[in-house]
């Protein structure tokens, strides 16, 4: 059975460390703990002192002064490694880990997931070729000399670098490695943690290169273990959960997060708020408890984007239109309907075809899938169409020789609807409230990929009511907005009350308008 040995590196919360120790040994795993030499001494001597004599736990020979993106943070990493592979030899891995780290599944759990699989989990992908890095400098990292930290030392560390590149004094990566890059946060096997420490104690000039790369924790053992082992005895994940925001910056998880971690597909997450202290000694219980079944459905990331980026339309900041075409024609008639279920707004657009003969289409902006004709390219994606959407339209009018054009559009589109608005043509739009039941907003969320089948209850009773404010929400934005001819059909009114909608929306006749409303499949979810 694997037995871990557990790479530690902490900086504060002295209590926290000590009570995870204890946690992790109690469970018959192993403990090498680096606490950074820039901490007080008297935290460290707290430590020592607490868990000095448990056989499962070793220090560090000596503590280093770390630094954000600089090489003492590896480095000490690699003083834990030697000292846990010198004190633990019935460790079968070797699992990174910060204070700020909690399990969310049982040491019985991830003894069993490791045993599963003779591989190494590290995320690492092609340094050059992938998107890894979002912001900040990316080859510069590698090709020049970096000894000033950016964080604390950001004028000299600018300047050293500007000046490199003024003197043309880039170097080369080392001509054998294949340069990766990725998360810290690995579990690696025994043999290959051997592998890496031989390989470090006989390479000095990739020592050399490293200790004066930018950020080298997310490249030095990335790099080696895709170096040092068969590709196939790799996976490229890590099995620590964690989370970032759009700012770059960790998702801290507190004390109401306990049933979305445990249903996450990963062994530990970072990072747990110190203050969270309930979240911690129900974790830490976990931890060593026998026989819990985990229900896995790894919805957190989809939940976090969802509950976030709420703000990213049109509450934060909103989308920015910088295309200024021309007009769609006074002379045109533009007929949006919205509603949020769209396989409604769909049947009320087909039957809008049969009836009228009006050119009526799905949602334009939201479904690839939309049947469109083919108009030399500016329909093949949404993007495509979004960017150009009122030569589009105009596209669409001249194809059907029309001046009327109907098509489905999402709520959300707020930004979308004002800019048709703002046209000179004449613009209509149609609201469809509907009425969602728990079910059909629980099914969205999973549609969407919010929820699955395996999330627990708690998570689906907590996410509901997001979801219908959500929906509710967008509907307020809407009637906020104060469109002309704006106009509304409700599930809940009769067909008389929506045919004249429909009569002043389409203008057409009322009996047409109430074949159209009559439809008796309308609303069926």
């Amino acid at each position: 059975m694997a037995k871990i040995a557990y790479i530690l590196l902490c900086h504060k919360d002295p209590d926290g460390i000590i009570a995870q120790a204890q946690r992790l040994a109690a469970a018959g795993d192993f403990l090498a703990i680096h606490f950074d030499a820039r901490s007080p001494r008297e935290h460290f001597d707290k430590i020592v002192g607490a868990l000095g004599k448990n056989p499962s736990v070793v220090f560090t020979q000596k503590r280093l002064k770390c630094g954000w993106g600089a090489w003492s943070l590896v480095a000490a990493t690699l003083l834990a490694v030697r000292a846990a592979v010198d004190a633990f030899p019935r460790a079968t891995h070797f699992y990174m880990l910060s204070g700020d780290c909690m399990p969310i599944k049982t040491a019985e759990f991830a003894h069993r997931f490791l045993d599963e699989e003779d591989v190494d989990y590290v995320e690492s992908v092609d340094f050059f070729a992938s998107d890894w890095i979002k912001t900040g400098i990316k080859e510069d990292r590698l090709i020049y000399r970096h000894f000033f930290n950016e964080r604390t030392q950001k004028k000299l560390f600018y300047a050293s670098l500007n000046l490199q590149r003024r003197l043309r004094l880039s170097r080369r990566v080392p001509a054998d490695l294949q340069m990766q890059i990725g998360s810290q946060w690995w579990c690696l096997r025994r043999r290959t943690i051997e592998l890496v420490l031989k390989f470090v104690d006989g390479r000095k000039d990739v020592m050399r290169f490293f200790q004066s790369t930018w950020i080298p924790d997310e490249t030095f053992f990335q790099t080696l273990v895709r170096h040092l082992v068969p590709e196939h005895e790799i996976k490229a994940r890590t099995l620590t959960f964690l989370m970032f925001t759009d700012y770059g910056m960790p998702v801290t998880f507190y004390n109401d997060h306990y049933d979305l971690l445990l249903s996450q597909d990963y062994l530990f997450a970072r990072k747990v708020s110190p203050d969270a202290k309930d979240l911690k000694d129900r974790l830490g219980k976990l931890y060593v408890a026998k026989g819990i079944n985990f229900s896995i459905s790894n919805e957190g990331r989809s939940l976090f984007a969802f509950l976030t980026d709420r703000g990213r339309i049109g509450r934060r900041f909103a989308p920015r239109f910088w295309e200024t075409e021309s007009s769609l024609g006074h002379q045109r008639t533009l007929m949006m309907v919205t509603c949020k279920k769209w396989h409604v707004a769909k049947r009320l657009v087909d039957r809008v075809r049969k009836t009228t003969n009006l050119p009526a289409l799905d949602y334009l902006f939201n479904e690839a899938s939309t049947q469109l004709p083919d108009l030399g390219g500016i329909q093949s994606t949404i993007e495509k169409r979004t960017r150009h959407r009122r030569a589009l339209v105009r596209m669409l009018f001249d194809y059907w020789q029309t001046d009327q054009l109907v098509f489905c559009i999402d709520p959300a589109n707020v930004e979308l609807m004002q800019d048709f608005f703002n046209d000179k043509a004449k613009v209509r739009l149609l609201e469809i409230e509907c009425d969602f039941t728990d079910d059909y907003l629980i099914g969205h969320a999973k549609r969407v990929g919010l929820a699955s089948d395996r999330t627990p209850q708690e998570t689906i009773d907590r996410l509901l009511p997001t979801i219908r404010y959500d929906v509710s929400f967008e509907s307020d934005r809407i009637r906020d907005a104060g469109f002309a001819n704006f106009h509304r059909i409700r599930q809940s009114a009769s067909f008389e009350e929506n045919a004249v909608q429909l009569a002043e929306f389409l203008n057409i006749p009322m009996d047409k308008a109430r074949a159209i409303s009559g439809t008796e499949y309308l609303y069926v979810d």
